[in-house]
Formats: C-alpha cells, sequence, structure tokens
C-alpha cells in the first residue's frame, strides 16, 4: 500500500476538469438560442450562446462565424478578427468565407489602446 502513487490530477479541483461531451444537437439549440438573441440586438446573450455551442461541438463553422459577427457588434475587435480567421481555417472556401475574409479588411489589425470601446467578454480562440 506504502507504493501507490495519487493519481496525477489528484489536487485539482473536479470543475477544472470538467470536459463537455461532443454534441452536436446541443450544438445546434445554442445557435437557434443565439439567432434568437441576435435578432433581437442582444449581441452579448448571443455571443453566450454561440460560445456554448462551440463547447459543444468545437471548430463548428457556423457557430464560428456567428461568434465572430456578435464579437463585432460588441465592439470586441480583437476577438472578432479572431473568430472570422478561425472561421477561414474550418472552411476556407464556405459560404461565409467571403464575409469573413471583408469583416477582416473591414476591422482594424490593432484596436486602439484604452478606448473602452472593446468588450471582452469571451476569450480568445486558443492558437493550434
Amino acid at each position: 500500500m506504502g507504493d501507490e502513487k495519487a493519481h496525477p490530477n489528484s489536487g485539482v479541483a473536479d470543475e477544472v476538469l470538467e470536459l463537455k461531451p461532443y454534441n452536436p444537437m446541443k450544438a445546434m439549440k445554442a445557435i437557434e438560442v443565439g439567432d434568437f438573441y441576435y435578432k433581437r440586438k442582444n449581441y452579448k446573450a448571443a455571443a453566450s450562446r454561440y460560445r456554448e455551442a462551440l463547447d459543444w461541438k468545437d471548430n463548428d463553422a457556423i457557430a464560428t462565424i456567428k461568434l465572430a459577427d456578435a464579437l463585432e457588434k460588441l465592439g470586441s475587435v480583437r476577438e472578432a478578427r479572431a473568430y472570422y480567421e478561425s472561421y477561414l481555417e474550418i472552411l476556407p472556401k464556405g459560404p461565409s468565407a467571403a464575409d469573413a475574409k471583408a469583416a477582416l479588411e473591414r476591422l482594424p489589425k490593432e484596436p486602439e489602446k484604452a478606448t473602452g470601446q472593446e468588450t471582452s467578454i469571451l476569450k480568445k480562440p486558443e492558437a493550434k
């Protein structure tokens, strides 16, 4: 019994280790609810739901482009650019590729600092 080793994650809180399983149906529902909020110009709630969709189905092109658009509406330029770029990585010739490219042309590469305009409600996608 003295030779037993502790599990490598034994000291880590359960919440940290919790991962959502792949569930495209829940992702689709989250996108649908996000669209509801987006149509009502509640971009913060819409972005939250699109983010949830990406939790259920990583690299979902529809959720990615919609999240980018909602973040742009919120003034989160840096995050919006990251998600537009992510969409183009997922579907370089997809149905929204022209819109994503146009957005990247339209949005400044480095938003002005200390303007108070940028809302950072969601984390930037992780590098691959």
